[in-house]
């Protein structure tokens, strides 16, 4: 990161001190954030080329083909990609790929689709990062947002690319979810504010298993924020309140938590969420919160204090709290046959994902875990799966880990190596009021093309149940 860092720093000077800004512009990977910025380049008027190792979208395809981007699929042609003055890389691509090693020898900078974006925008950003809970406040926010009548756009890790709005449907607001990975080669870019749900273990093998290291790469959402901005956060997490303790920060705090706290902008007292900001001051009944759990609980503050802060009227803000509908594949309900609850809950990538979704459980539950492991350690949900869980069936190419630290902690335990074996098996265990999970603690790329193909497989197979 530091040497990415100083090579971008480099460029920059190079530019205020006259240099031509560039004309070459190089996409490497053609998803939806690769295509938007290629589109965003081309607009500009740069020379751009797009390079995918794997294979492109037909939709993705169309749009390079509609604004006459020349593309490569299945190969990375080097020729033409080190003759770039910037290069644009999926957040997917770590920088240990031996194409971007090449890149750095070569002292080329690199940033991401975000970064690229906010060059050409002067809309207001509202950024949302954490290990868990993102997609759910970052679509909370955008709803409250268009409820609240904003011109907005959503971005990032969900909706449309944010480069590629920026080029042909501009927003005055966007809500943008990003991740580690997408804030690794950010550095101009600015969160006007910036919510930090939490930081647990998760991508550590992205990390070198180094947890200070995937922290930095979340603090990175604070770069450039002025006191003219907001920072959001939840208070009680130790990772990011060591890190307030310790930065610098300019930009107004507000943090939240499930229980007073002196100068706490959100808390929960007597089934009460109170929040307190410069703009408003407000309230709602718990009950009244569509979303349960404990996890949707600080997702709802954020979202809130959000709102609050771009002046988001307090009744509008209540109103979209009140009929906001779940994300699929978070605690998502399937059916209920023969007494028995299927909850799809594939977006549990992580252990601590897992956690708030047993945490809510409240019936008997039969889990279902399994996947790409990413240096788990399954000692934090071990006291919830003493208390909670009847049963767990192992779902993966390999089970071992799971099977060792978890055979000797439950009287019920399955061994299975496809999703038809694995909700057959958890049927098994069940009884009439028991809950079936899938919440799985693990990357789905073992057995699945993401964890949406795996959410999706896992309801037509309980669909198949009726």
């Amino acid at each position: 990161m530091a040497a990415a860092e100083k090579i971008y720093n480099d460029s920059r000077l190079a530019a205020r001190n006259g240099a031509a800004e560039p004309k070459r512009l190089v996409v490497l990977g053609g998803g939806e954030s690769g295509a938007g910025a290629a589109v965003l380049g081309k607009t500009k008027g740069m020379d751009v080329w797009l390079s995918d190792m794997g294979s492109i979208a037909d939709e993705h395809k169309a749009t390079l083909k509609q604004y006459g981007i020349l593309f490569e699929e299945g190969t990375h042609t080097e020729d033409k990609i080190l003759n770039a003055d910037l290069i644009i890389k999926s957040p997917g691509i770590p920088p240990t790929a031996p194409i971007m090693r090449k890149i750095a020898e070569k002292k080329i900078p690199v940033i991401s689709e975000i970064e690229f974006a906010g060059r050409y925008t002067d809309a207001k950003m509202v950024c949302i990062t954490g290990s868990n809970g993102k997609t759910t406040t970052t679509l909370l926010i955008y709803h409250i947002l268009k409820k609240g009548g904003l011109n907005v756009g959503l971005a990032g890790n969900v909706g449309k690319s944010l480069a590629l709005q920026v080029a042909v449907d501009p927003h005055d607001v966007y809500v943008v979810e990003l991740s580690s990975f997408q804030l690794e080669n950010m550095y101009d870019f600015k969160a006007h504010i910036a919510v930090l749900l939490n930081i647990t273990p998760d991508h550590l093998d992205r990390y070198d298993h180094s947890m200070e290291k995937y922290a930095s790469a979340k603090y990175r959402i604070l770069r450039n924020q002025t006191a003219a901005d907001s920072f959001i956060y939840w208070l009680d997490d130790p990772i990011v309140s060591r890190q307030v303790r310790q930065a610098q920060i300019e930009a107004l705090c507000l943090p939240f938590s499930d229980h007073p706290h002196e100068g706490c902008a959100a808390w929960l007292e007597e089934g009460i969420v109170h929040f307190t900001t410069p703009e408003e001051i407000w309230e709602i009944p718990r009950d009244r919160i569509s979303l349960p759990g404990l996890h949707n609980l600080y997702n709802s503050m954020a979202a809130g204090l959000s709102a609050s802060m771009l002046r988001i009227r307090k009744e509008k803000i209540r109103e979209a709290l009140e009929d906001f509908e779940a994300v699929e594949h978070r605690l998502e309900h399937v059916a209920t046959i023969n007494g028995i609850t299927y909850i799809n809950d594939s977006k549990a990538t992580n252990v601590n994902s897992t956690w708030y979704a047993l945490e809510s459980m409240t019936t008997p539950t039969i889990l279902i875990l399994g996947g790409k492991d990413k240096g788990n350690d399954y000692t934090e949900i071990e006291h919830l799966v003493a208390d909670k869980v009847k049963a767990i069936v192992c779902m993966g190419v390999d089970n071992t880990k799971l099977l060792d630290f978890f055979g000797s902690k439950v009287s019920n335990i399955a061994d299975t190596h496809s999703l038809e074996d694995a909700v057959a098996a958890a049927r098994g265990f069940a009884a009439e009021g028991d809950t079936v999970l899938l919440s799985p603690c693990c990357a789905s790329f073992d057995l699945f093309k993401s964890y949406e193909d795996r959410g999706r497989r896992f309801k037509a197979e309980v669909m198949k149940l009726l």
